[in-house]
């Protein structure tokens, strides 16, 4: 495996698509923000230079149906066609998975991993290193989803202005859901304070203590939480809820741990 090389292909693979489309470029700076994220959690793992390689080229591939899916669809709409499996079809039914990495002993890891990806919950029956590159790029994509919801507008995220955000009420449920320590499904979110909160229910399905620790470290929690300006008081009393009982989790499920 060749990471330098890899991106070399990647950035050659993207000149069919028109990169300078907002929604491309978002996915594109999203492939690189999650790279870094594997190899942020593979240093505090400790992992071999063989599996930090191997996890920054699923990293690197992970979302690669995505450009192909916006290309021919217009949407990033998984319920037309799950993004995950276009990435798997471009990767090894089209084989583009050899321009990358020559070596066929990777195939079953690097497949598993991008297909658990896309999933609500991990396959819990996986083992070995299948299960491990899995947990580690679920984890990284959440780091950078993170980012993504640190930085990017409120408005392009959830199609509100941040005053009208913090007007809204939150679901009683979804307040129920976050503080027993439950990740949210999309289904169940009602207004867009339930989106938010879902965001940082994140957290819930982080794998590793490294990536909590990371989570933490960088004040993600209360940068989420503070960007929205509560006009609805009850509201902010609420996301006070959710603040402590986040930090609570943090630091309950990183103490003692050195993965």
């Amino acid at each position: 495996m060749d990471f330098t090389q890899a991106k070399k292909i990647f950035a050659g693979y993207l000149k069919q698509y028109d990169t300078k489309n907002e929604k491309i470029r978002l996915k594109i700076v999203h492939t690189y923000g999650v790279t870094d994220a594997a190899r942020l959690i593979s240093k505090g793992l400790g992992l071999s230079d063989e599996d930090t390689d191997l996890a920054l080229h699923i990293a690197l591939l992970h979302d690669i149906g995505r450009f192909e899916q916006l290309k021919r669809y217009d949407s990033f709409d998984d319920s037309i066609v799950p993004h995950a499996e276009l990435s798997l079809s471009i990767l090894f039914e089209d084989h583009l998975i050899r321009s990358f990495i020559p070596e066929r002993g990777y195939d079953s890891i690097i497949y598993t991993a991008i297909k658990n990806h896309g999933l609500y919950q991990m396959d819990d029956s996986l083992t070995g290193k299948e299960r491990l590159h899995s947990m580690l790029i679920r984890d990284a994509d959440k780091l950078d989803n993170f980012r993504v919801k640190e930085q990017d507008s409120i408005h392009t995220m959830l199609d509100v202005e941040a005053e009208e955000l913090g007007a809204e009420a939150i679901s009683d449920h979804i307040l129920t859901s976050f503080l027993n320590r439950c990740p949210i499904k999309n289904a169940d979110r009602v207004t867009h304070m339930d989106m938010w909160i879902s965001y940082l229910g994140y957290i819930y399905d982080l794998n590793f203590p490294e990536s909590r620790r990371i989570v933490a470290g960088r004040g993600t929690i209360d940068k989420l939480i503070d960007r929205v300006p509560y006009s609805n008081e009850a509201t902010r009393r609420k996301m006070e809820l959710i603040r402590q009982a986040a930090w609570n989790f943090l630091s309950e499920s990183t103490a003692g741990s050195s993965r």
